[in-house]
């Protein structure tokens, strides 16, 4: 960390940005007290296309294992309950 005056910061900026770009963070000061902070931007992570394919194969496999639910097997149960939700008067 490198802290600079105000005066010092108009006349050395690109020096300080590139220090930040190198991942220094830079605070200038008036008075002796911080005024600004300048910290280097996080890049989000790039996802590759291996792992893109990876998760839509798990999300596929996962699909195929989930049955349908007219599939499910629920014979003690009378249509009208399963249809309606209760029992038909």
């Amino acid at each position: 960390m490198q802290s600079v005056g105000i005066y010092e910061a108009k006349s050395r900026f690109s020096a300080l940005i590139e220090l930040v770009e190198q991942g220094e963070e830079v605070r200038i000061t008036r008075h002796g007290k911080e005024v600004v902070r300048l910290l280097p931007v996080r890049r989000r992570p790039v996802i590759t296309d291996e792992q893109i394919a990876r998760e839509l194969g798990q999300m596929d496999a996962l699909h195929a294992s989930i049955r349908p639910a007219a599939e499910a097997a629920t014979p003690d149960i009378p249509d009208t309950l399963r249809c309606k939700g209760r029992a038909a008067a």
